[in-house]
């Protein structure tokens, strides 16, 4: 990342529980976060569930956890946990893993 001024960004790690997997959540998961300028990553993780690492502006990644709620419309959202870290800026984009 440049050494522009890093105030308002912060890192987000997110964990989506319920119908995540098998129904195109990561990759509308990815399109949503490029769409909203954040670099990181999606994966899906053994437990069934979807793992989301983003870091960018604290209203972008506001805006990702909201999507995170709603999903994709086959997919079906019972849990969304949060863990807001420190913006380490070591992603240059947005990938699946």
């Amino acid at each position: 990342m440049t050494t522009q001024n890093q105030a308002g960004r912060a890192r987000l790690h997110l964990i989506v529980s319920g119908r995540v997997q098998g129904v195109g959540f990561r990759f509308s998961a990815c399109d949503e976060a490029k769409d909203l300028a954040l670099a990181g990553w999606v994966r899906n993780i053994p437990s069934g569930e979807v793992e989301i690492v983003a870091e960018g502006s604290r209203e972008s990644l506001q805006m990702l956890v909201a999507w995170a709620h709603l999903g994709t419309s086959s997919a079906h959202v019972t849990e969304v946990r949060e863990d807001w870290l420190d913006f380490t800026g070591e992603f240059t984009e947005f990938r699946i893993r």
